[in-house]
C-alpha cells in the first residue's frame, strides 16, 4: 500500500515529512496527530453518478462541508453520491479512510477526475494519507500537482 507510494515519490524526486500515527478513520482523528504541521489539512472524498459511468475524486480543505448539490452543478454532473466501498476499492484500490490522490495508482481505467477545491489550491503544502491511515504525508502542493501529471491525469478547479 503505502510502500508503493513512497517508492512512486522517490521515483519522482518528490519529497515529502512522514507523520506515523495510530489508525485515523475521520479528518479529525487524524488531525490530533498532525498538530503544529505546517500545510492544508486535506479530506479526499470519491464521488460517482448514480450509474457508476463517472467518478471524482474531489480534494478539499478538511474544515469545509461539501455541498454536493453546487459540486455536481459545478462539474456538470447528475445525481452524484459518494462512491460504495466497493467502489473505492475497485477504483482507488483503498478502503474508507485512507482515499488521496494516491490511489490514483491502482486506478488502471484512468477514469477518475480530479478536482481541488480553489481555495486550497493555492496553498503551499497539503497533507495526504499514503493509501494507508496509520501515516500522513505532507508535500509541496507543485508536487502534489505534478505526481498527478506523472500519472497522465489532468485536474480541475472548483469552487465549493
Amino acid at each position: 500500500m503505502h510502500e508503493e507510494v513512497l517508492r512512486k515519490l522517490n521515483e519522482l524526486a518528490i519529497s515529502y515529512e512522514t507523520v506515523v500515527h495510530p489508525p485515523a478513520f475521520t479528518t479529525e482523528e487524524a488531525n490530533q496527530y498532525i498538530e503544529g504541521k505546517e500545510g492544508v489539512r486535506t479530506k479526499s472524498l470519491f464521488l460517482t453518478n448514480r450509474k457508476k459511468t463517472a467518478y471524482y475524486l474531489l480534494i478539499m480543505d478538511d474544515s469545509k462541508r461539501l455541498d454536493i448539490t453546487k459540486f455536481q452543478e459545478s462539474v456538470g454532473g447528475k445525481r452524484l453520491s459518494f462512491a460504495s466501498p466497493t467502489n473505492l476499492m475497485g477504483k482507488l484500490g483503498v478502503e474508507p479512510g485512507a482515499v488521496s490522490i494516491f490511489g490514483l495508482l491502482n486506478n488502471q481505467e484512468k477514469d477518475v477526475q480530479i478536482y481541488f477545491d480553489k481555495d486550497i489550491i493555492s496553498e503551499e503544502v497539503m497533507s495526504f494519507h499514503p493509501n494507508f491511515n496509520e501515516m500522513t504525508l505532507f508535500l509541496k502542493t507543485s508536487d502534489i500537482l505534478r505526481f498527478i501529471e506523472e500519472l497522465g491525469y489532468t485536474y480541475h478547479t472548483v469552487t465549493l
